[in-house]
């Protein structure tokens, strides 16, 4: 009871005289976070209608690459749902610098839509085709926080990394977790939202398109 006291208290609370019809939960109307400089409200769709987005509709994608991920990703590896995600945003958006929450899916995806407060971080630039080790250390040292010497790597200030991508079909995600551990990040130190976008779209929470793209300049 104590750490669930906590956890609420750190999320906007609005009064119930002012509660609106969907909230998130009994005592969460909404939270506010900070995106691309700018204040952004996450909330539920009201509208009682509204049905989840059509990317996210389909049940049957081809297997592989499509597969049903583990709930455990690997030892260590923290699996957090949708209020977890939220509090870390909050701490974000509260001047926390030492986190990240990564969206690890390709460009064209994340223009669709994305959660505030994320930023873009592909899972290619990492762990597929168009990874290189120049990329990588740029991502280590310039986003992520790592110093790297010729002794190693030091995680000691790295980021805590919360990484999401469409759903538990996709592994996008996961992709960028298992080359971050192969790399020596430590596994506390990365979090995974595995019901990813499709999970936040079916509870009808707010998306932005304008998700920072960082690499861009590497």
């Amino acid at each position: 009871m104590k750490y669930t006291s906590l956890f609420l208290a750190s999320l906007t609370i609005i009064p119930a005289t002012m509660a609106i019809e969907v909230q998130i939960t009994p005592e969460i109307e909404s939270v506010k976070v900070m995106h691309n400089g700018k204040e952004v409200v996450i909330q539920r769709n009201q509208d009682p209608n509204h049905t989840i987005n059509p990317e996210f509709a389909k049940t049957s994608r081809s297997c592989p690459p499509f597969c049903i991920q583990p709930m455990i990703l690997a030892s260590g590896i923290e699996t957090i749902a949708e209020l977890e995600l939220l509090n870390y945003l909050k701490k974000i958006s509260n001047g926390d610098n030492s986190i990240l929450v990564i969206d690890s899916r390709t460009p064209d995806w994340v223009i669709k839509g994305s959660i505030p407060g994320a930023i873009s971080i592909p899972w290619d630039l990492i762990s597929g085709a168009k990874s290189s080790p120049p990329i990588v250390k740029k991502f280590l040292e310039e986003l992520l926080g790592v110093k790297i010497s010729e002794q190693g790597k030091d995680f000691n200030e790295a980021k805590t990394l919360i990484l999401f991508c469409n759903g538990p079909w996709s592994d996008r995600s996961a992709s960028n977790i298992r080359a971050l551990l192969k790399l020596g990040y430590p596994a506390a130190k990365l979090k995974w939202y595995r019901g990813g976008l499709q999970a936040w779209e079916s509870f009808g929470l707010t998306t932005v398109k304008d998700i920072p793209m960082p690499w861009l300049g590497f």
